[in-house]
């Protein structure tokens, strides 16, 4: 025995709407196996529904093409930041620039290694403390610090930060349209379980296969279970052994 199976994908849901609405639209509500009040529910929905998937659809691709050029710009300025850090301490190594000129960058004077700039935060900190840092310097009159110059590493900061902010952005409105579509599921999803049991509470009186007929002209979807559809199979199998 087949069972009905409701939506669980936007695409199905789209489906039985239209399905629902077309039908509505082409019989009069005393012939219409579900309410006018209903019908009215998805005139007014559907629209709606498929607005907010699609603009959905367009913030997403947006944040996924936005997401391929930041990543690329995050590197380049991780790449830049870090040469900039080795350069430093390979001239405090070689006895260039004394072991204290760390703390201008925000460094500890013994802590030799490369600071972490695994996340997006340690990358935006320490950007800032060796810039500043190095305009320090400069502003002394001090031998800057070169391959890279602190304005490459700049420049690669700051196209970072605008891409950071942008993408950000870019992620809060995908977010805030997520949670729309969200809720407008939970309705749609109402809205059609409330069509396809009125539906089927219409057609009750009918045999079993000409309900499920009549009921899956509105739209109502009906499955086998895995088991009845092995049975077919072998029902199948079994007619054509008997004709051949």
């Amino acid at each position: 025995m087949p069972y009905r199976r409701l939506p669980n994908t936007d695409s199905a849901r789209i489906r039985a709407l239209k399905a629902a609405y077309s039908k509505g639209k082409l019989n009069p509500p005393s012939q219409l196996a579900f309410s006018q009040s209903t019908f009215s529910k998805v005139e007014l929905f559907i629209n709606s529904f498929q607005n907010a998937l699609a603009h959905y659809k367009v913030a997403y691709n947006q944040q996924v093409e936005s997401g391929k050029e930041y990543s690329q710009i995050l590197k380049k300025a991780k790449l830049y930041l870090s040469h900039f850090i080795q350069v430093l301490n390979m001239a405090i190594a070689r006895g260039e620039l004394p072991v204290s000129v760390r703390e201008i960058y925000g460094m500890d004077l013994d802590e030799n290694r490369m600071p972490s700039l695994t996340t997006e935060k340690e990358l935006i900190e320490w950007g800032k403390k060796i810039i500043d840092g190095e305009m320090q310097r400069l502003q002394k009159g001090q031998t800057p610090i070169t391959n890279p110059t602190i304005a490459v590493v700049r420049v690669r900061y700051e196209q970072f930060l605008e891409a950071y902010n942008h993408h950000k952005i870019l992620q809060q409105n995908t977010r805030r349209l997520l949670n729309d579509v969200n809720n407008l599921r939970v309705t749609a999803d109402s809205i059609i379980l409330s069509i396809w049991n009125e539906v089927e509470d219409y057609f009750k009186d009918l045999p079993d296969e000409e309900r499920r007929l009549k009921a899956s002209e509105y739209g109502v979807v009906y499955v086998y279970r895995k088991n009845e559809i092995k049975d077919f199979r072998l029902e199948d199998r079994t007619l054509l052994k008997l004709f051949n």
